[in-house]
């Protein structure tokens, strides 16, 4: 069996919509979710991107069961991990048990807005694991001065805690951060399903959840679904190191200017079967996932719910 959860859209939703969908999908009885945590969409369609910790506190006050996590921040150069650490801690305050903090190496798309320079990937993950280490100290709840490469913290303490600090969720996208994922982190996430991904996360000491990102457009035919994926995700057919590496909205728009609904559909299941769903969910269990978390591309979400309610989650969800 697997858990399946749900992927809330910080670059397709307005807030509100994000926590009316949070609790929709413990409704539905999805066991978990992960928001994605921008400053900008990826491209101008898609119209949205607010500050994930607003809409962190406003979904705790109106859920009650589901797990939530970021999916997933960067504590690296847009706001500093001790920032972060404070942020992530007072959320877990306020969901007790039910929320853990998923970071990764970060977008160019997002962390050049302070006007730093963009660095190596190398290099991004030496300033994550580094970050991990100053979130960590300072969930201690003890004085903490840290002077490394990369940060610096002054005689800093955080007084609100969680009961018990919540688990980081490592994003890897290729053996390298997945490695790292098991050194440094409780969970690995990831958003496609790459056995070689968990290979690497498990030799390297990792124990704990392996997130699956699924992403899907539930419509009433599959065309209709092809071409709403093609409108509001088409970078979901653009090969990997361009996601991280573009600046702008404008710059994702012109790369994926030549990106056709067919194209988007080999990495989006399009339509409504349940069969081709399953499947798609069934590969990443195959791969070792044993959390898949579904993004339902586009304005339509209910649709979503519905199919998934009725047809996937009553057998598939453990």
């Amino acid at each position: 069996m697997v858990r399946l959860g749900y992927a809330l859209s910080s670059e397709e939703h307005p807030p509100a919509d994000l926590v009316s969908q949070a609790r929709r999908a413990e409704e539905a009885g999805f066991g978990f979710a992960l928001v994605s945590d921008h400053f900008h969409p990826w491209i101008d369609r898609q119209g949205q991107s607010p500050f994930v910790w607003s809409v962190l506190g406003a979904i705790a006050e109106a859920t009650d069961r589901i797990e939530l996590g970021t999916g997933v921040t960067c504590p690296t150069m847009r706001i500093h991990p001790a920032i972060v650490a404070q942020a992530a801690a007072t959320t877990a305050a306020l969901m007790p048990g039910r929320f853990f903090l998923g970071v990764g190496t970060g977008e160019n798309l997002n962390e050049h807005v302070l006007g730093m320079r963009w660095p190596s990937a190398d290099i991004r993950r030496e300033m994550l694991e580094e970050a991990l280490e100053v979130i960590r100290a300072l969930w201690t709840g003890e004085l903490t001065t840290h002077r490394g490469r990369w940060y610096h913290v002054e005689d800093a303490r955080l007084y609100t805690l969680p009961e018990r600090p919540p688990p980081i969720a490592v994003a890897a996208g290729g053996p390298k951060a997945a490695e790292l994922a098991g050194r440094v982190g409780d969970a690995l996430v990831s958003t496609s399903p790459d056995g070689t991904l968990v290979e690497s996360y498990r030799s390297a000491g990792g124990t704990g959840a392996c997130y699956g990102q699924l992403t899907v457009c539930v419509a009433a035919t599959e065309d209709e679904g092809k071409r709403i994926a093609h409108e509001w995700r088409p970078n979901a057919a653009l090969p990997s190191p361009l996601g991280q590496e573009l600046a702008q909205p404008a710059h994702f728009e012109a790369a994926a200017g030549a990106v056709t609904p067919e194209t988007v559909a080999e990495t989006v299941v399009c339509g409504a079967d349940p069969g081709r769903h399953r499947e798609a969910i069934e590969e990443y269990v195959a791969a070792g996932f044993d959390h898949v978390y579904v993004h339902q591309v586009g304005p339509d979400q209910e649709s979503f719910f519905r199919l998934y309610e009725d047809a996937l989650l009553p057998t598939l969800a453990d």
